[in-house]
Parts: structure tokens; sequence; C-alpha cells
């Protein structure tokens, strides 16, 4: 597609000012870390609509992009629809012709959404209705929160007065009922992600029950829905226009740009969580964009917003244009650029009033009413007190189901069924995010010294890593492997340092250590294995550096913890292959976070005899994330299905009260 001349000034800088500054430090881990988003992001940035080149192509997929957009949400299977019990808590009407209702409804059980409904205060037929929905803007008197709904009163009294029923509803985050955006952002709420579970799931449920109410309402043309809104909902009205076909035209304003502008360029760090889908299947973000076609959309950017940059809005609008084209519906789609900031500017709104008179009512004449506030937030309040039985401040905790840690086969052929059923759900919703085909492992011993070996090998590009050999007795077909995490890797490192000062330049050697370490192996052949994050590619110690970094996997539907349990597996096929070196029977030992990164590897590594775990997490909230782990497995179902893999297992005490007494268990596992 051939970029407009007008905006080639503007693309310019904003790629030079997104496209050179590496998000992290240039050295070391970092750096690595760096290559590894931007090859990751590249690859995924060419697979989008790569299969698709015609309409039936896309017309054949379409429904099973929107089953998985459904899950990435947290909405598959579709929760109930349960009654919505609305209620008006009051109404104000105004001089210029319109009314504004103050109400709630429950878009679930318990999950009160509160709102706005403007209407024109004389109306003689059903008239085209918007849902607006809210960005984050928060209203507050003396702690008390009046929702977002508030501060974008304006655009809904705009619609109002020009012939329009507008429904604004506030969000969760910043609404009268104050729930999270920010569980992994700030909270430390990793489980969000082993849950399936992110805010914009509920945002876009809300929205649909929006859409359910606002077709119960007499004033309103069912046939005729739009949807709009500006940052964050800019996202949310992504989020409805691509799984719910009642909204005929959207202008989403602001909320959405492309993978390499979140993941490359950082603009992840300026966004919360409900911007988000759980990213399974490693999508770009015009592949939702797509799912709107062929109803009118209005992509809608300033040109000078630093957390959806230009660049990136103009290469989501040109790949979706690709699928209007199909449908030769190409007038349905715009792109429209004004100047400015990150900011609510009129020259934004008047776009979006002009787009829906466009679509929804036939009407092309100019605008000639400003959108302005008239409301004090008082006004606009809908509860008196809170409701006690509202979920809104804790819906992450039930929002998407989970499964239950206490259901364990009993038996083994049980076992063997359910853990065909597991592993498969694993591989398809867990660690999708793994590479389609392994890369060579190009095995090599780097250095060596008296009885200890430096062997690097390549798990996943960029990431060359090593692990330390340890061979005191020449002759023995036995192995002890040791997984380490980054407080065991600063603990052995010195001592390895001094057995071989050549491969350390920043490890002070420590001999003491050294021969400790030799003490401890009892004159076994032992191998150490550092996973990426851990030792020489350990990422940045700086924890807002560290939650940003990890927050980036999951927008290429992985984790670390997915990538670190890969490099396990991988080492021990790159042990496998170290020259002149052959065992028969294979120990390995890990602790902590390294145990459950062994744990899982375990699963796809045969030729394990014994594993001991120590300080293993009993349950997935616990645990470094997995994506979507707890929809189907927990810890107890994982340990089982290693146990049947393994000769022997060894377990710490904790875990002896949740399986201790399983009849299974008592012929493989150990509690120590």
């Amino acid at each position: 597609m051939r970029v407009p001349l007008f905006l080639i000034g503007v693309l310019f800088p904003l790629s030079l000012l997104w496209g050179q500054s590496p998000p992290f430090d240039s050295s070391g881990g970092d750096s690595l870390v760096t290559e590894y988003f931007q090859k990751q992001t590249d690859d995924l940035t060419a697979a989008t609509f790569a299969e698709i080149r015609t309409l039936g192509d896309w017309q054949s997929r379409r429904n099973q992009y929107r089953t998985q957009l459904l899950e990435m949400l947290g909405l598959d299977p579709f929760p109930e629809r349960t009654p919505l019990n609305p209620v008006i808590t009051g109404s104000v009407e105004h001089a210029e012709g319109f009314i504004v209702e103050n109400l709630q409804f429950q878009s679930m059980p318990g999950v009160y959404v509160t709102a706005n409904l403007y209407r024109p205060a004389k109306q003689d037929k059903a008239l085209p209705a918007i849902l607006y929905v809210c960005g984050h803007g928060a209203v507050r008197k003396n702690g008390v929160s009046f929702g977002n709904k508030v501060n974008y009163q304006h655009h809904g009294a705009w619609f109002a007065r020009n012939g329009y029923v507008c429904l604004t509803i506030d969000t969760i985050q910043l609404g009268e009922l104050e729930g999270i955006h920010h569980g992994t952002y700030r909270e430390k709420m990793w489980w969000w992600n082993n849950r399936g579970y992110t805010p914009a799931g509920v945002e876009a449920w809300n929205c649909v029950r929006a859409l359910d109410y606002l077709q119960n309402r007499e004033e309103v043309n069912a046939e005729r829905i739009g949807v709009t809104g500006r940052s964050g909902g800019g996202a949310y009205s992504w989020w409805i226009a691509a799984i719910d076909e009642r909204i005929k035209a959207a202008v989403p304003v602001a909320g959405i740009t492309s993978l390499k502008n979140h993941v490359v360029d950082g603009c992840v760090e300026g966004h919360c969580d409900c911007m988000y889908m759980v990213n399974t299947y490693r999508w770009d973000y015009p592949m939702v964009a797509a799912l709107v076609a062929p109803r009118p959309l209005l992509i809608s950017n300033t040109d000078k917003d630093r957390i959806f940059p230009l660049d990136g809005v103009v290469d989501v609008y040109s790949k979706t244009r690709r699928i209007y084209d199909l449908y030769e519906a190409s007038d349905q789609l715009g792109l429209q650029i004004t100047e400015g900031p990150h900011k609510d500017t009129q020259e934004l709104r008047i776009h979006a009033f002009r787009w829906f008179n466009r679509f929804l009512k036939d009407d092309d004449s100019l605008i000639d009413k400003t959108a302005v506030k008239f409301f004090e937030p008082e006004q606009l309040k809908v509860f008196k007190e809170l409701p006690s039985d509202e979920r809104v401040t804790n819906i992450h905790e039930s929002f998407v189901p989970a499964v239950n840690a206490n259901e364990l086969p009993k038996q083994r052929n049980e076992i063997q069924r359910a853990s065909m059923d597991w592993m498969e759900s694993l591989q398809s919703h867990v660690f999708r995010g793994w590479p389609t085909v392994d890369e060579p492992l190009d095995v090599q011993i780097t250095s060596s010294a008296e009885k200890l070996y430096r062997v690097e090998f390549t798990s996943q590009a960029p990431y060359r890593l090593e692990c330390y050999f340890y061979r005191p007795q020449a002759n023995s077909k036995a192995l002890s492997v040791h997984v380490l995490d980054q407080q065991q890797w600063e603990s052995i490192s010195p001592g390895l340092a001094a057995a071989m000062p050549e491969a350390f330049t920043t490890t002070t050697p420590d001999q003491a250590r050294w021969e400790q370490i030799c003490d401890q192996q009892n004159g076994r052949n032992t191998a150490w294995i550092i996973p990426r994050g851990v030792g020489p590619t350990e990422w940045s110690r700086d924890l807002k550096t560290r939650t940003q970094i990890r927050r980036r996997f999951m927008q290429i539907g992985q984790t670390a913890a997915t990538m670190q349990i890969y490099d396990v597996r991988r080492a021990i096929q790159g042990l496998r292959s170290v020259p002149n070196i052959e065992w028969s029977s294979l120990d390995v030992t890990a602790s902590g976070e390294a145990a459950f990164w062994t744990l899982y590897a375990s699963l796809w590594t045969p030729g394990i005899d014994r594993l001991s775990l120590l300080d293993l997490p009993t349950k997935n909230r616990d645990a470094p994330d997995l994506l979507n782990v707890s929809r189907f497995v927990e810890l107890p179902h994982v340990v089982l299905m290693a146990a049947e893999r393994i000769k022997k297992m060894s377990l710490s005490k904790s875990w002896e009260s949740i399986l201790g007494g399983h009849p299974v268990v008592a012929e493989k596992i150990t509690f120590e």
C-alpha cells in the first residue's frame, strides 16, 4: 500500500524515535533478550495473513480466528447470559433537549456495570445507538470514585443532541466500583497469565451485555449500533467490534498499534493489562482489526501519540486493508490521523461523529455542534451506596474457570488416559509458543580444565547457552544433572571460575568453593544446566525492567518460564551429544524455580531415571507463570504425569500432605 504523502514527514521521525533505541541495556543478557524479541516479533508479523490469498481463504478461517480471540479474552466457553437486572437510579433533563439516565446492570451476578444513558428528550422513532467505552479518566472527589464515564460525558451528550441514543459505561478499573487493570503491570499477579485471565475479557463481556441492554430499549434501533472510545476505550472498541456482529460501525480511537511497537519499541511499558488479550495464538494486531471486516471501521489516532505510534497504526491499517480489499469494501475502512498527543482532541471527535452519521444515519452533513460537558460529577453518579454483593473488585479471581486441583485420578490407567488430554492441552494452549521445528543443537566443548568442560549449544536463536560438565570418572555411565536458577548459579559460579578462570571474566574465583563442589559430587559425573535469563544471559536486575520483560513474553505468546523449560529440554538433549561422553542412567536435581522448569521439561524428556525436586511450589498461583495452564492442570496433575514417565521421584515434605495417600504415588515418589 502506498503511504499518503502527508504522512511521510511524520513517519520518518517516529521511526527514529521508536526504532533506534533498544528497550533494555545494550549489553549481556539484556542485549540477547532484545535481539530475541526483535526476531520473534519479526516472525509473527511476517506470518500475519500469510495463508490468506483469497476471500474464500479468509472466510473459511474467520470463525476459527474469532473463537481464538474469544479464548484469548477468557470468553471461551462463552459465559451464561444471566438476567441484567437493570436499575435506573436517577435522571437529568438538560435544556439542550436531551435526558441522561444514571443506571446500572449486572453483566454477571454481582458484576455491576455503572453507566449513563443519553437520549433525546423528544423522540418519535427508534434511533441509532452508540456504545461509548471509556478510557482511563478517573474522576474522584474526597476519595469517592464517580467513574470515568463522568470524564467522557461530552461524547454522550453530543450523540443525544444529534439524534442518537448513547450508553456510556464505566470500566472496572476506574468505575464507581473499582477493580484492577494492573495485575502484571504493578501488582505482581503473574498468576493472571496462569489463569488465562486479562481484564480486557471482562471489559469485552461488559460490552456484550451493554449491547443486550441497548437492544431491549424501545428507543434504540437495534440494527444500527456503533461503538467508539479512546485509549483504553479504543481497545475495548476493538474487542467488542471483533467478537460481536451487532456492532455495525466502529471508531476505535488510539486503541491499537503493531506488535512491533508494543514489544520491540517498548510501548507495552505504557499500557496496563486491559489493553491486551492473552496472546496464545501469537497474533499481530491486524488480526483483531480484520475481524471487523467488512463492516465500517475508522482507525483513528493522533500523530504524536507515544503509546500508539504512528508507524504501527499505519501498519495495522495497511494490513487490515488487505482483508477489506478482498471483500471489495475498501470504502468501509478509513484511517484518520490528526495532529496531537495521546489526548481526546476535538479533531478526533469530529471525524468519529461524521463516520457514524455517514454509516448509521446516512447523513453526510457538516458537524455544527461541538462536544461539551454539561454536568457536575454528582449528577452522573449511579450508586448512593455501593452494593455489598459486588464482585467487580475481585472478578479476576473467578472470571476464567480453573481446573480443580483436588480432582486427581487414582488409578494408573486413569492417569494414563487423563495424561493424554493434559498433554494435548499443554501443547496446544500453554506451550504453543515453542518452536515448531528445533534448530540444530551444534554442541561444542569450548573450554576444558582438569575434569571440567564448558559446553555450548544452541537452544533457540539467538540463545546459545552454556552448561558445565564435571567428569571425575571417565568410565562411569551415570550422570547427575543440576538445573540452576540465578541464586544457585551465583552460589556455584565462583567455584567453577576457580577451575576454569578463562571462561569467567567478571566472577571472582573461589578455590575453596570449587573443592567443596567436587566433594559434594562424591565422584559422580555431574552437569550444571543454565537456562536463558540465568547467569551469563541474566536479564536486568532492575525490578521494573524485569517486569516489562515478562510482559513482553506474553505479548508473543510465551512466558519466560515457558522458554526456560524449553532450554532445560534442549540442554539435556545437548549433553547427550557431547563428544566422547555417554551415559546409561540419568538423575536430574533442581530446586525452587528450577524445580518447576525441570518438572515440566521432564514431560518431554525421555530417559530420566530419577527426578529430585526440592522446594517445588504446590500450586500454580505460587509458581512461575505459564499461559493458560490453570485452565487445564494444577501442579499435582503435572507431578502425576511426570511420575508415570520416571522410575523414581523425590519431592519436598510439603508435598506429602497433597499426594502422600495417593495409591500410585507410593510406588514412585518419596518425600524428603
